[in-house]
């Protein structure tokens, strides 16, 4: 369920799905940063654009450039150090929405690959059994398509940098979209990268009220 914003609202083309005495939670659109990158250039993002609304705003997690969805943000010092404890606890759960190419046989399944970054190739990350960081990602499938391709619901149990697109390219179907990890054929299947942060479920940092967001893919 989405939970009532007492300032609903959107900053610059950012949508602000719901914000407390605590945190934010923000629609982000594929092709935008989550924090600023190097350079001016790079200067535009969602923390940005959020904070020029809400100064006090504060980065908690990121989604890359390329993925769409729900972002989470914190007022404040102590709400931020609250939040990011539980991501690093892993009491926070998340469920991304992707199209992948070609039909995934099984109708559920786990992904258990260790991930490092490719160094020589960044910021693409890679599957490495001796220097790799633990990285597992659970996939259910929600529809198989004619055009052969399947949409799956994703829970990344870590938070590994790419997890999800090298953990699907590693089992044959990459994420249709994805410049980085798809074939040329695959990363023209789509003009964005099909991949949708959308479901978070967290307990409140100063309330204890557990809270369950949601936002359905365009896709």
């Amino acid at each position: 369920m989405h939970v009532p914003s007492d300032d609903p609202g959107a900053a610059g083309d950012i949508d602000l799905l719901h914000v407390d005495e605590a945190l934010i939670v923000v629609r982000k659109p594929p092709g935008l940063l989550s924090v600023p990158g190097r350079g001016p250039e790079r200067a535009d993002c969602v923390s940005a654009r959020v904070q020029q609304r809400l100064p006090e705003a504060r980065v908690v997690h990121r989604l890359d450039m390329a993925t769409s969805g729900l972002l989470l943000m914190a007022r404040g010092a102590e709400a931020q150090r609250r939040l990011s404890a539980a991501f690093a606890e892993r009491r926070v759960a998340k469920r991304y929405t992707a199209v992948v190419a070609g039909w995934i046989e099984a109708d559920r399944g786990e992904v258990n690959l260790p991930l490092v970054c490719d160094w020589p190739n960044r910021p693409r990350q890679m599957v490495d059994h001796v220097l790799g960081k633990p990285a597992l990602t659970r996939w259910q499938v929600v529809s198989r398509h004619e055009t052969m391709t399947t949409r799956v619901e994703l829970e990344p149990v870590t938070g590994r940098s790419h997890q999800l697109r090298v953990h699907l390219q590693s089992i044959g179907h990459p994420i249709v979209g994805d410049e980085l990890y798809a074939p040329a054929v695959w990363q023209q299947g789509s003009t964005r990268l099909l991949l949708h942060a959308c479901a978070l479920q967290l307990e409140h940092p100063t309330s204890g009220q557990w809270l369950t967001f949601s936002d359905p893919a365009a896709f």
